[in-house]
């Protein structure tokens, strides 16, 4: 269940759509996940899960795989 609930943050933070949302994508391999967009997913994660993400957590978030082990870490299973 939360797995699912990352990738539709990753869905509406990003605007792409739900079929790219997988392991491999990384930060700045496509064109919508830029600085900008990093933040909007940060704080949509935060929203959704209900946590505060540590400076260091932010900037490892290199991937949707990075960022399923890094919410890991604050309880939530993925």
């Amino acid at each position: 269940m939360s797995e699912e609930k990352i990738k539709q943050a990753f869905v509406k933070a990003l605007a792409i759509p739900e079929e790219q949302v997988k392991d491999s994508l990384e930060y700045n391999s496509i064109k919508e996940w830029d600085s900008t967009a990093h933040m909007i997913l940060i704080a949509e994660l935060e929203d959704v899960f209900e946590v505060m993400l540590d400076t260091d957590d932010i900037i490892d978030m290199s991937s949707y795989a990075k960022a399923k082990e890094i919410l890991r870490k604050y309880d939530i299973d993925c």
